[in-house]
C-alpha cells in the first residue's frame, strides 16, 4: 500500500502530535506503573490506590490519574485545536444519552483499559488514545506499560510499536489462514456460553485469555494470535475501548469488522459496541465472517450482529 498524507485538523503537525502522544503515553505509564509496584506516582498523584465500584466496573485512583494526565496534557499542548476531548472518565458528564458529540474531531480516551486485570496484577492493561474524525478513527495509540510497547497507527500511513527509546518495530502478522489453525484471542472476564459454542463450532485450533482490547489486538499485531472474537449485548465493548485498537489494526493491513462486513462506527449516540464483532490479521477475513455468521445464526437465531 503506498502511503498517503494523514487526515488531521488543520493547523496540527502529524510529527509535534506523535511527539506530544509519546510523552503523555510514557508519562501514563510511569504513573500506572507506580500504582501497581506500590510507589508514590510522580507528578503530584495520590499514592493510595483506592477502588470504588460502579455499573460499568472498578474505577481507581490510577484510572482518575492518568484520566487528568491526558486530559490536562492534550489541553496544554494543544489549546487551539479543533477537537473535543471524550474521556471513559468523564462520559457520563459529557453526554447525553443517544446523543453524539457535537464537534468533526473528537479524541477517544481509555486512560486503563482492563482495570480488572491491572487490579489483578496480571499486566494486562493498556491506555487507549484515538483521534476520530466524523464516525471513524484516523489515529491510535495503545500503550502497554508492563511490556514497555508504544503501538502507533495512522490511516494510510502506517503501524508500528516503540520502545521508550524510541527503537521501532514493525507489526509482524501469522501466515496462519486456515480457520483450523487460527489461534483465537478471547477475552479473560467477558466470555459466556454462546462464544465458547462459536469457538468449538469453528473448529479454531487454539484459544488464548487475554485481558484489555489493546492487549488482544497487540498479539494478533506480533502474530502470536490472529483472530478477536466479541460477542455480546448489553455487556458490549464501548467506544473507548475498540477505537484506538481498531485502528492499528486497520492501519496494518488487518480487519476489524462486524461479522456481516459492516465497518465499526463511533460517536453515534450510542457508547455500546454491540454485536459480533471480528478482529483479524486480513486474511480470509470475508470468509471467517461469513462462517461465523453461519453458527451464530445456529447457535442464537435471536442475536442481532
Amino acid at each position: 500500500m503506498t502511503p498517503i498524507a494523514p487526515i488531521l485538523p488543520e493547523g496540527v503537525n502529524l510529527e509535534e502530535l506523535l511527539a506530544n502522544l509519546r510523552k503523555l503515553s510514557w508519562g501514563a505509564a510511569d504513573i500506572l506503573m507506580a500504582y501497581a509496584r506500590d510507589e508514590t506516582p510522580p507528578y503530584g498523584f495520590s499514592r493510595e490506590l483506592k477502588v470504588q465500584e460502579s455499573i460499568d466496573g472498578p474505577v481507581s485512583a490510577a484510572d482518575l490519574a492518568v484520566n487528568a494526565w491526558l486530559l490536562d496534557g492534550l489541553e496544554a499542548h494543544f489549546p487551539s485545536a479543533p477537537w473535543k476531548l471524550l474521556s471513559e472518565e468523564t462520559a457520563k458528564g459529557q453526554l447525553i444519552e443517544r446523543e453524539t458529540c457535537d464537534s468533526e474531531w473528537l479524541w477517544i480516551l481509555d486512560p486503563l483499559d482492563g482495570t480488572k486485570d491491572f487490579l489483578a496484577g496480571n499486566g494486562e492493561y493498556a491506555v487507549h488514545l484515538a483521534l476520530v474524525r466524523g464516525h471513524r478513527p484516523v489515529l491510535g495509540v495503545v500503550l502497554i506499560p508492563e511490556l514497555e510497547e508504544l503501538w502507533l497507527g495512522v490511516l494510510g500511513l502506517d503501524a508500528w510499536c516503540e520502545d521508550r527509546l524510541g527503537n521501532r518495530k514493525t507489526f509482524c502478522f501469522s501466515k496462519r489462514s486456515y480457520l483450523n489453525d487460527l489461534i483465537l484471542v478471547a477475552s479473560r472476564n467477558h466470555r459466556d456460553e454462546r462464544l465458547e459454542h462459536l469457538i468449538s463450532q469453528l473448529s479454531i485450533c487454539e484459544a488464548k485469555a487475554v485481558g484489555s482490547v489493546g492487549c488482544k489486538v497487540a498479539t494478533i499485531l506480533r502474530g502470536e494470535t490472529d483472530l478477536y472474537i466479541s460477542l455480546s449485548g448489553k455487556t458490549a465493548p464501548k467506544d473507548w475501548d475498540l477505537a484506538a485498537p481498531e485502528i492499528l489494526l486497520c492501519s496494518a493491513g488487518g480487519a476489524f469488522t462486524h461479522a456481516d462486513g459492516r465497518e465499526l462506527t463511533y460517536n453515534t449516540g450510542d457508547l455500546l459496541q454491540k454485536g459480533c464483532l471480528i478482529a483479524s490479521h486480513g486474511l480470509n477475513h470475508s470468509l471467517i465472517c461469513q462462517m461465523t455468521l453461519k453458527e451464530i445464526g445456529l447457535i442464537d437465531p435471536s442475536f442481532i450482529v
